[in-house]
């Protein structure tokens, strides 16, 4: 793997439910931990119900103290209001562990954007748990071994052009806007770590083809150059229904799309990984380091990676 301006570490292993990501006692007490999923919401089929099943048992090993979704979070067209039964049939009733009744920090997919977002958004006062104060906003967050980490919720799917017209209703949004909002807050962040999470991937470990776009032009032509300028490590999405690892320009993207359906990719490129295993991303972060797994619904860790900073 070529190395580039920072410094990374990568291995692979099978691990069962949150060995991959268990180090020794005084480091745990020193890493945050957390785990991310996307492209769920489909009633508990495709593997829904057992991923989330697994999820909460690496949750519990790792002491995860919240739960990133990545989008797409009901399927095939988003939510009708605050009282679809969506809300019960595809969350409530599916991620019912107790590691997983922590904050689920939530963005919006494209098939979030064919029903109602603001219902999405709203849900976050009746759920104690669902939190989506914004189409796109940032959180710093406190570290335990007191460095900072910042942490970027995107709205991608105004910048894909395919979608303007379609059912996919972004119309009104201001791309723009949101691209200069991100430049400014990472240009004046003092955190350790300033961490970039969208729907859709920026650069993927597999090669378009047969009419399936992996990587995304339009974010590589308008985001990449933000992620470039401003050092940042990790890119982590979903979207693609794998799981996968690429690093492009310095930049670690990370894909955890494999909440429910998947499919099986061709050969990674670019040195990457990519898996169609049913599945999601369980992760600690330090002052000095982020660790990631992609965990499979059976426990599996198949691929790590430690990247460290500076």
């Amino acid at each position: 793997m070529q190395l580039t301006r920072r410094a990374f570490v990568s291995t692979t292993a099978i691990l069962g439910a949150g060995a991959a990501l268990c180090p020794p006692a005084d480091a745990a007490a020193t890493a945050l931990p957390f785990v991310l999923i996307g492209d769920w919401g489909r009633h508990g089929h495709d593997h829904q119900h057992d991923v989330a099943a697994q999820m909460g048992r690496t949750a519990d090993a790792i002491g995860s103290q919240f739960t990133v979704s990545v989008g797409d979070n009901f399927y095939e067209n988003g939510v009708t209001g605050l009282d679809d039964p969506q809300w019960q049939s595809s969350f409530e009733q599916i991620y019912t562990a107790p590691s997983l009744q922590t904050p689920w920090k939530v963005i919006l997919g494209n098939h979030d954007y064919r029903g109602n977002v603001q219902a999405q958004l709203d849900y976050s006062q009746r759920s104690p748990r669902w939190r989506l104060p914004a189409r796109y906003y940032t959180e710093v967050v406190a570290l335990p071994d007191g460095a900072k980490a910042a942490f970027y919720y995107l709205d991608t799917s105004p910048f894909i052009q395919k979608y303007y017209g379609s059912n996919v209703q972004v119309q009104g949004q201001d791309s723009q806007a949101q691209l200069d909002w991100l430049d400014t807050k990472l240009a004046a962040s003092t955190a350790e770590w300033n961490i970039v999470i969208g729907h859709h991937p920026v650069y993927t470990a597999l090669a378009d083809q047969d009419g399936y776009d992996h990587d995304q032009p339009d974010l590589i032509a308008r985001l990449h150059p933000i992620l470039v300028k401003h050092n940042v490590p990790v890119y982590i999405c979903g979207h693609d229904h794998t799981l996968q690892s690429v690093q492009m320009d310095g930049i670690t993207y990370v894909v955890t799309g494999a909440g429910s359906q998947t499919y099986r990719p061709d050969a990674a490129i670019r040195g990457g990984f990519a898996s169609g295993s049913h599945g999601f991303m369980a992760a600690k972060l330090s002052s000095q380091r982020f660790d990631y797994s992609l965990v499979d619904m059976h426990g599996a860790a198949l691929f790590s990676q430690s990247i460290l900073r500076g």
